[in-house]
Formats: structure tokens, sequence, C-alpha cells
């Protein structure tokens, strides 16, 4: 910096003179002198003439902060222009070509799809477009610990786009350690895990938009896409059916049993009492049953206090 300061100094000075002139008088290296001539360019102080035998003229400070702002405005006007055209073809993208897409995909056949690649890849992709939710009845799959890796990384996918991530598995699958550490880690990650001791099938809803379906016998190792809305909603539905009916394995809950005053409040919700009478019956008030009762259904992973009684069964609290 204290060279190309100084090497102004003299070209100002001395307008006429060879550049390899001054670097001689000057003493400094080849590489020195590069430097400093480098660095005035960069900054605008060096520039193209024909009045000098270098062919390089010093200018004021003011003329080269004038071109740096032109030049600035000119790549500001060039970007700007660019996200114009892009903003443009935006625009067309949804006004001309999604409508053709969405047509596409709600007026045509379900899509079969063969191999477990091809199938993998499927699933990846609908975790990666997954905006609201994910939900899927986990019967007969892959539990390799490679399998199980890959599925934890396409579920973490959804989860962190924010959308919601409900999956029932067999119960009978929790009796082996790799696939309890992956619900674990699904459960922590905030996933929905439930169990039940029977599914009919492997199903997949992503969105209400996109249902995936075991093929018929027929084509074993491979998938049914469906996209029509009416058919992925019963498809939606019929998760929902075994969601209902599901329940939160013990090994996955927050708080295994519960103190002697939820578990009192539990025996007097299943007895048919009402938050007022059981209320009365403790002697607190209805806000804190309210709030017992929240903790119970949280802890079971349950939607009512009808589901929160038939879960408490099934693990025993009653």
């Amino acid at each position: 910096m204290e060279n190309s300061a100084a090497l102004y100094g003299y070209l100002l000075a001395d307008p006429g003179r060879s550049l390899d002139d001054l670097r001689c008088e000057l003493g400094w290296s080849e590489a020195e002198f590069e430097s400093a001539v480098d660095e005035l360019r960069r900054l605008g102080l060096l520039q193209p003439t024909t009045a000098t035998g270098s062919g390089l003229a010093a200018v004021s400070v003011d003329s080269a902060v004038r071109q740096l702002l032109l030049d600035a405005d000119g790549q500001v006007a060039e970007l700007f222009t660019a996200v114009q055209r892009t903003r443009d073809s935006v625009e067309q993208l949804h006004a001309r070509y999604l409508p053709v897409q969405t047509r596409q995909r709600v007026g045509r056949a379900p899509e079969l799809v063969r191999g477990p690649d091809r199938i993998a890849a499927l699933l990846e992709d609908a975790a990666r477009s997954a905006r609201t939710e994910a939900l899927s009845l986990r019967p007969g799959q892959d539990l390799s610990e490679p399998a199980l890796a890959e599925k934890l990384a396409r579920e973490r996918i959804a989860l962190a786009r924010g959308a919601e991530l409900r999956t029932i598995y067999p119960a009978a699958v929790l009796r082996r350690p790799a696939v309890l550490a992956h619900l674990r880690a699904l459960t922590a990650a905030g996933a929905g895990i439930r169990v039940a001791h029977a599914l009919p099938l492997r199903l997949i809803v992503v969105d209400a938009s996109l249902a995936v379906l075991p093929a018929p016998a027929a084509d074993s190792g491979a998938a049914v896409v469906v996209r029509d809305p009416a058919v992925v909603g019963v498809v939606r539905e019929l998760f929902e059916y075994f969601w209902a009916v599901a329940w939160v394995p013990p090994e996955l809950l927050t708080r295994a049993v519960p103190g002697d005053r939820h578990r009192e409040v539990l025996r007097l919700l299943a007895a048919g009492l009402t938050d007022e009478a059981i209320g009365r019956k403790l002697e607190i008030s209805d806000r804190t049953v309210r709030r017992l009762v929240a903790d119970l259904t949280a802890d079971l992973g349950a939607q009512s206090r009808f589901q929160a009684g038939v879960h408490a069964a099934r693990l025993g609290w009653l």
C-alpha cells in the first residue's frame, strides 16, 4: 500500500515518465513494482491513455471515484435486469406451465413403480416435497440398519421442513433393539410414532396430494403412486382410522408411569367423572384438573379423554 501511494505521487508529478524508467529509479523489485501498479489500476487511479509512452496516466482521486461509482451503477443495473428476468420466468412457469403439470397429475391414472431403487427414490422425493404432513403405515418393511438409517434421513428432511410426520408400526418390531433405537430417534426429532397389533398394508400419504400403496400381488416389489385427490383422501381416512386405535408404546413415552395425582385423575376419568366432579373429589380446582388431564393425554399420545383411557389400560396404568 505504501509503494502504490508513492508510485501514484511520482506519476502525478511527472506524467510523461516511462514506467520502466521509474521502476529502475525507485530500485524496487519487479514484483513490488507490479503489485503497486496493479493496486493503482484496481482503484481506478491509472487509466489507459495514448498521451504517454507507457500507455497509462495517473488521474485524480475524484475522477477515480466517479468512474468506480459509474461502474457500480452499471453492475447494479445489470443485476436488477437479471432479477427482473428471473421473476418474469418464475411468473411464466406458474401461470403457463404449473396448471399443465397439475392437470396431468390429477387426471392421469395411478403410476406403477417397480424396483427397490426406484421406490426408494420415490420416497425420498416425497419426503423432500412434504410441506404439511407425511403419514404412513409400516408393516413388513426392510428393518436392516442401513434401511433404517436411510428412512431416518428421509423423515428428518420432512421434519426439518416443518411437516407433521406420523407413522404406525407393528408392535412386534419393538423387540428389535435397532428398530427401537430408530423409533426413539424419530420421536426425539419430533415425529409421532404409534404401534398396533396388526396392519393390513403399507401406505404413505404426503400433503393429502400423493399416496403410495403396495402393488397387486402379481407385481411384488412394486408400488402404486396415486395423485387423484379423491383417492388420496380415502387413503388418508384409512390411515386416520388406524391412528385412532393405535397407541404410543411405553418405551417411547416421556413419563413411563404417572405420579399418584395423575393416576388418581386417570382413574376418575375412566369412571366417567367430569372435571368438576374430579375437582370436588380431589379438592382441587377445575383448572388444575384440566392441566392434569392435558398432561396425561400428551404423555399417552392421545387425542381425546376416551383414547387416553384406552391407552392407559393397555399400558397397565389402570
